[in-house]
């Protein structure tokens, strides 16, 4: 029997769902696949918010846009339970924590040079990272690959992107691909099992979720194509009218208006995650503009790795320090020019992603039992699984040899990622106790 319409919004008040998302935006460490991990193991497992089915396949969808997954994943999730005010709280919650930590950090990098407190924190919480990204795709392979099609698929992800250096977005094509595939002539290898095994436990939990797959959709989640055309043509409305109010205010050609709109190109390219981007971004920010130095680059990725958010806030940092470099309001006012360019940066940046969720899920939703759409959505799941894994090991890498496999082997590191992989593994600790940790080992190792 179908909830209520209202079911989600009355068991799930706003004023709750605001102190979860709030939480979130402050302890949302370990990239996006930690980000991911730390909602399904509270939404999905502990507050029952969310079923599994309804999880996946909201995540599915995030995972084949441009933009960061884990926030576009809260605004869905927030949207599901109460509408477009809830996807703004929570997608806004998400990143607003992260966006004041980085200005703060990058206007301590400017204005006092090196802190040996922050190296000795950022050396600790690297291999913490590693493992926890690792531990992410663990569990997300855990729950998702459950035939022997999907397993294959993952691991032809892993060597594709690894090995042979293939862009993300064919992954997740060639995935779609052999998900439709498999729907016409193996369906048996995409049926995704339950949590636990098709326990009746497990069919109760489910069924016990705020938003799960009998729950009947409120009048917000109906799809219409007037609400869909109407929603592209306010989103474009608001993107012109913030970028002509920089142009009228500064002029084409202002380092302001250069910002928003070269942030808005990396925003529509950020397939895959930050990762997929960075360079994009390092070749405009550092050798086209000269905003920043390469070095600095470098530094705000590892700054963003250790703070709370999507990775792809590091761009608030680089917005920052281009604010600061090209003086925007002269010598004496460089701390509220970084603020105006790393404000400028986040909001174009983010504003697709608010603009797919907010138009898009209506139809995602209207999708979601029909299996031309499920199929390869549940291959591309499967694919993803491969591309985290591939991150841990990109992570791992750059860790244990800083300066390339030339340069020393860092055998603290090592026991350190492999402390932390203990912890989350085998005695199933918390991801912020694991990054704690690890971040006061790596603050008393640096200072003796």
């Amino acid at each position: 029997m179908s909830q209520p319409l209202s079911s989600a919004a009355t068991a799930v008040s706003l004023r709750e769902a605001f102190r979860y998302w709030l939480k979130l935006g402050f302890i949302s460490f370990g990239g996006p696949a930690g980000q991911l991990g730390m909602m399904h193991q509270e939404l999905v497992e502990k507050r029952r918010w969310i079923s599994e089915q309804r999880f996946l396949h909201a995540l599915n969808y995030c995972m084949l846009l441009p933009g960061p997954e884990a926030q576009q994943l809260a605004t869905y999730i927030g949207w599901l339970l109460h509408g477009a005010k809830g996807a703004l709280i929570a997608g806004l919650l998400f990143i607003l924590p992260s966006f004041f930590i980085l200005s703060l950090l990058a206007w301590l990098y400017l204005a006092h040079g090196d802190v040996p407190l922050l190296q000795g924190l950022l050396y600790g919480v690297k291999p913490a990272v590693t493992a926890i990204v690792l531990f992410a795709a663990w569990r997300i392979g855990k729950k998702t690959l459950h035939t022997a099609v999907l397993k294959l698929l993952a691991l032809a992800a892993l060597i594709a992107i690894a090995v042979f250096k293939m862009p993300f977005p064919y992954i997740v094509i060639a995935a779609a691909l052999i998900g439709l595939v498999l729907m016409r002539w193996w369906p048996a290898q995409l049926k995704v099992a339950p949590a636990s095994h098709g326990s009746t436990k497990a069919g109760a939990t489910a069924d016990a979720a705020v938003v799960n797959d009998n729950t009947a959709l409120p009048k917000w989640q109906l799809f219409s194509w007037r609400k869909f055309i109407f929603g592209i043509a306010l989103g474009i409305a608001i993107w012109a009218a913030s970028l002509g109010v920089l142009v009228v205010l500064y002029g084409w050609h202002s380092p302001q208006v250069q910002l928003g709109w070269f942030f808005t190109k990396a925003a529509l390219l950020t397939f895959g995650g930050a990762y997929a981007v960075l360079p994009y971004v390092y070749q405009g920010a550092v050798e086209q503009y000269g905003w920043l130095t390469a070095l600095q680059m470098i530094d705000a990725l590892a700054l963003g790795e250790s703070t709370p958010g999507p990775l792809i806030m590091v761009v608030a940092f680089v917005g920052f320090i281009a604010g600061w470099t090209e003086q925007l309001f002269g010598p004496n006012m460089l701390p509220l020019a970084g603020m105006l360019a790393a404000a400028i940066v986040t909001f174009f940046t983010f504003l697709p992603s608010f603009l797919f969720i907010l138009v898009g899920a209506p139809l995602v939703e209207s999708s979601r039992k029909q299996a031309a759409f499920t199929a390869p959505l549940t291959a591309i799941t499967a694919a993803v699984v491969g591309v985290i894994a591939n991150l841990a090991l990109f992570f791992g890498y750059h860790v244990l040899w800083p300066q390339g496999l030339s340069g020393n082997f860092d055998w603290f590191a090592l026991l350190l990622g492999i402390a932390a992989g203990v912890a989350l593994f085998r005695y199933n600790q918390g991801i912020m106790r694991v990054l704690t940790g690890a971040a006061l080992l790596g603050m008393v190792t640096t200072a003796f």
